[in-house]
C-alpha cells in the first residue's frame, strides 16, 4: 500500500504545523513592531528607560504594540506610549 499526501487533508499534522506557522507569523510582527516603536524613539532622541524598554519588548499584543508605534511618532517622553486616554 503506498501513502500518499495531500495538502488540504486536513490531518493533524497539517493542523498542527499550520498553527505553528502562523505563531511564528505573529512572533515576528511583534517583534517587527517592538523594534520600530524602539528605532523612533532612539531617532527623535528620546531616551529610553531599561524597565520602558523590557515593557515594550515583552509585550506580544499586536493591537497594543500598533497603538504604541502611533503614539511613539508624537511622544516627548517613553512613558507617553503608556498614557491612558
Amino acid at each position: 500500500m503506498v501513502g500518499t499526501y495531500f495538502p488540504g487533508r486536513g490531518t493533524l499534522f497539517e493542523e498542527t504545523y499550520l498553527e505553528g506557522k502562523a505563531e511564528g507569523k505573529a512572533q515576528g510582527r511583534a517583534e517587527d513592531r517592538t523594534a520600530l516603536i524602539l528605532r523612533v524613539l532612539e531617532k527623535r532622541g528620546i531616551d529610553i528607560p531599561e524597565d520602558t524598554r523590557d515593557r515594550i519588548t515583552s509585550c506580544t499584543d499586536l493591537d497594543t504594540l500598533t497603538l504604541w508605534f502611533d503614539r511613539s511618532l508624537t511622544a516627548g517622553t517613553a512613558e507617553d506610549l503608556f498614557a491612558e486616554e
